[in-house]
């Protein structure tokens, strides 16, 4: 404080003496570090999978990313009437992590219908599922998203929480939590979709639980998951659970009804939707042999889910028919199989460029302290310890009255011998 005190006596302000003027120089300080501090590096990471990206990050990092051709909210109702479609509508949602894409289903009559692909802005992880908190994974498999799971605080207010883990998750015992569908374009985990599209994801799903869809269904998949497809990952350590996913996204090519999802042992199981019937219920478990079984294929449910705790990446590879890059197996993300790819911002940055990497990485998946961990106690255990202090409490409030009662008692009996002793 002498030092900043000295140097403020230097540069005489009128009107700033004291503590003012040691504010006015720090502020001053910083403002002259952000011009003279040199640019750093954007750093973006990114896994074997999706090259376009980092394209995506780059280009939204500058703010030059292209918008999407959606719609404004205020012709929203007028976009869907010319496709036949009404706000309320079911909606199933499908994503696909190897071609960034996001299918966004509305039934129309007794059948779903396409009503947008959008691109996903940003994902992250590998092809494989989320494993454990913090691994910086994107999930995969059936979920299911009710009004409880729709986001109206924090950063993004128009995100819903996909529900990881669900019942299969934890069967395997998958830990995470707070994965969402949410705008932007970088997060953990999470899968970030730019804010235009995403107000309108976020309408039309919300309109739907409005309008008493109980839950609507989300189907995350590694690829889309044609014969073409699951030949060429042949060799996957995940292809044992992929295989229980490919059942349900063949159910709905066949329907083109969300399919009826449950989990029985540790495998999806899945049955079609009957026309008319309601597949909105969330996930639940499916006994072999039981009526409610009937339609389902049990007879995996004995065999446990092929899971590798540690696969050695493969390097990709073109398709055969020149598309995009496809990978000869797939596996848990680590430090060896990235790509870091800088993205440098230039030296002279504008306000709208920090903006909106302000925006862009403003949001991470962070894996909870230990001590936040421990501290985290269900209901039931802080139903039974409130019981317990308060029996403590009782206890300890019936032992004091039982002392003054003894103590009220022997100061009686004094007296009272006292008294005798007088008299006598």
């Amino acid at each position: 404080m002498g030092g900043l005190g000295g140097l403020s006596g230097l540069i005489r302000l009128p009107g700033l003496r004291g503590m003012a003027g040691v504010r006015f120089l720090l502020v001053l300080f910083l403002a002259l570090a952000t011009l003279v501090v040199p640019a750093s590096a954007l750093v973006v990471e990114l896994d074997d999978v999706a090259p376009d990206r980092i394209e995506r990050q780059r280009a939204f990092s500058r703010g030059t990313l292209p918008p999407a051709s959606v719609p404004e909210l205020d012709d929203l109702s007028k976009r869907l009437a010319e496709l036949g479609l009404s706000e309320g509508s079911p909606i199933l949602i499908r994503i696909f992590k190897a071609e960034s894409e996001l299918e966004l289903w509305m039934r129309k009559g007794s059948t779903y219908v396409l009503k947008a692909t959008y691109p996903i802005c940003h994902w992250t992880g590998t092809l494989g599922p989320k494993l454990r908190e913090g691994d910086k994974q994107s999930p995969e498999g059936f979920y299911t998203v009710g009004r409880r799971q729709m986001r109206h605080v924090g950063r993004w207010r128009q995100a819903f929480n996909i529900g990881f883990p669900n019942l299969h998750d934890k069967r395997l015992d998958r830990t995470g939590s707070y994965i969402l569908v949410h705008g932007g374009c970088s997060s953990t985990g999470c899968y970030a979709m730019t804010q235009p599209v995403q107000q309108v994801i976020y309408r039309l799903a919300a309109s739907a639980l409005r309008a008493r869809q109980d839950n609507f269904q989300i189907h995350i998949f590694p690829f889309r998951m044609t014969d073409a497809n699951m030949v060429a990952h042949a060799e996957s350590p995940w292809m044992d659970f992929w295989r229980d996913l490919k059942v349900g996204y063949d159910a709905f090519e066949v329907t083109r009804q969300p399919p009826r999802v449950g989990i029985c042992g540790q495998r999806y199981v899945v049955a079609k939707a009957a026309p008319g019937a309601r597949t909105d219920g969330s996930l639940r478990r499916i006994d072999p042999g039981k009526p409610e079984a009937a339609d389902f294929d049990t007879s995996r449910c004995g065999i446990p889910i092929a899971q590798p705790s540690e696969a050695a990446p493969t390097v990709s590879k073109p398709a055969p028919d020149g598309g995009p890059a496809v990978t000869g197996s797939s596996f848990m993300p680590s430090s060896a199989s990235r790509t870091v790819a800088r993205v440098e911002r230039g030296q002279a940055a504008t306000s709208s460029l920090l903006r909106a990497e302000r925006m862009d990485y403003g949001w991470r998946e962070r894996a909870p302290h230990p001590s936040v961990v421990q501290s985290r106690k269900t209901a039931k255990e802080r139903a039974h310890k409130g019981v317990r202090a308060q029996k403590q409490a009782q206890n300890e409030r019936d032992r004091l009255r039982e002392k003054r009662r003894a103590h009220r008692e022997a100061l009686s009996e004094d007296y009272r011998r006292t008294l005798v002793g007088v008299s006598q």
